[in-house]
């Protein structure tokens, strides 16, 4: 389970309690004095919205040194080119794969059902425009729409510290992606050592936003007090149409993607495989935690799959970190939800940034209860969507973070599965020892 406690409190329980805080005292300030009093206007300008800038601001902070070390491991760790050249290759090459079918299943239904539609455009003008003033600082503006040409040009940085001081996020995902390659292609004790480098900058990072994370129940009640106090009840029925768009594009995924992935690509029948698989399942979605879980999984890939021992710690392993779906159709779903609740409209090519970012962010982002956030927020910043509004979400987080851990890694045995097909162990030698993952 998530060791994460304040007080002896589990924090996902403390980040539900402050959203719950957040949402009934604003309902009260809505139903009550109306956001426009003098008192209200005060205390969300000087309290309550500092709060979740300072929140929003301190993930910022850490995003793109985070998006970039877990970017170039995860690709890194991929394998060389030697004994596990292919298997990392077709590794990558599924992965990418995927999670793009997870992120346009996500888009599409987000664009058919329209979850955040309906809000009052006055009350979402006004939101947009403090959002935008409190983000100013932070990235300036939102993507411009240029042609098809321009837009494959600008994915490629003439300078990737330029990229990253300007926080051109996905340019310098995309330097992240080549550099994690450069180091598949390159061995020596020198990218070696570089490699643990920068394995080492992903747990810094991952440690300082465990940190942050910690006030994210006050910063929880602060953003939600603020929408909640503007929108009132037209916030509850957006956030339950949220919910079930999310929740319904995951199932699809589940049910009839990875189907007809595990029978046409495996050769497997799919109602085997889930029964054998259930066990990692259930862990993930109790624990919402793919790191969590990669014990179980590779117990089930190895003694229920029958998958090579050797083809199922890589895979499985990797994919702890890269082969994140499930993240990847959230975090579209997301920002395709607050666009809409906020009156954005995102043309055919914002999305299409929107889709490569989750897909980039997907390999990039932790195997750790909430690690998809500060992605969120980045992606949210570059469309010009208020941050505030992930407040919106985050109380109904642990439940669609349940549901998409499920997903990853779901998605990990289906990928070790495919990979795996053709492939078997070498002859048992004294080197070969069952797997002890670490404490």
């Amino acid at each position: 389970m998530d060791s994460t406690k304040i007080f002896g409190i589990p924090l996902h329980v403390l980040m539900l309690g402050g959203f719950l805080i957040g949402l009934v005292g604003g309902m009260i300030v809505h139903l009550s004095a109306g956001a426009d009093a003098g008192w209200v206007q005060w205390l969300t300008a000087n309290v309550t919205g500092p709060i979740g800038q300072i929140f929003m601001r301190l993930l910022f902070m850490l995003v793109l040194p985070l998006l970039f070390s877990a970017l170039v491991v995860g690709v890194a760790e991929m394998g060389d080119l030697g004994s596990l050249g292919r298997v990392g290759w077709r590794t990558l090459a599924l992965t990418i794969l995927v999670s793009t079918i997870a992120v346009v299943i996500g888009l599409v239904a987000v664009n058919v059902f329209q979850p955040g539609r309906g809000v009052d455009p006055v009350l979402a003008q006004q939101m947009l425009e403090d959002g935008a003033s409190g983000a100013a600082g932070i990235i300036q503006g939102a993507p411009e729409s240029v042609n098809a040409g321009q837009f494959f040009l600008d994915l490629v940085p003439s300078n990737a510290f330029a990229a990253a001081a300007a926080n051109q996020v996905l340019p310098v995902m995309v330097f992240a992606l080549f550099f994690g390659i450069g180091l598949v292609m390159v061995r020596s004790k020198a990218t070696d050592q570089l490699q643990l480098t920068l394995a080492g900058v992903f747990e810094v990072m991952m440690k300082l936003i465990g940190l942050v994370i910690k006030i994210a129940p006050l910063a929880i009640a602060c953003l939600m007090f603020n929408l909640a106090a503007l929108f009132g009840w037209e916030l509850l029925l957006r956030l339950a149409a949220f919910v079930a768009v999310a929740v319904g594009a995951m199932a699809v995924h589940m049910f009839v993607v990875y189907p007809i992935l595990v029978s046409v690509m495996a050769g497997r029948n799919p109602l085997t495989f889930f029964k054998h698989v259930r066990d990692p399942m259930v862990v993930a979605f109790s624990t919402a935690s793919s790191n969590a879980t990669l014990p179980v999984a590779l117990q089930a890939a190895e003694t229920e799959l029958k998958l090579p021992r050797k083809i199922a710690r890589f895979v499985l392993t990797v994919g702890a970190t890269a082969n994140q779906n499930g993240t990847a159709l959230f975090e579209g779903v997301t920002v395709l939800f607050l666009a809409q609740f906020f009156g954005v409209d995102l043309s055919l090519q914002q999305q299409l940034i929107v889709m490569l970012v989750c897909i980039l962010g997907g390999i990039g982002t932790a195997g750790v209860p909430a690690g998809s956030l500060p992605v969120v927020a980045m992606i949210l910043l570059m469309v010009g969507v208020p941050v505030e509004g992930i407040g919106l979400v985050l109380g109904v987080d642990r439940f669609l973070d349940m549901c998409r851990t499920t997903l990853n890694v779901t998605g990990d045995l289906v990928l070790a599965t495919i990979v795996s097909k053709g492939e078997k162990d070498p002859e048992p030698g004294p080197e070969q020892e069952p797997f002890t993952p670490a404490a």
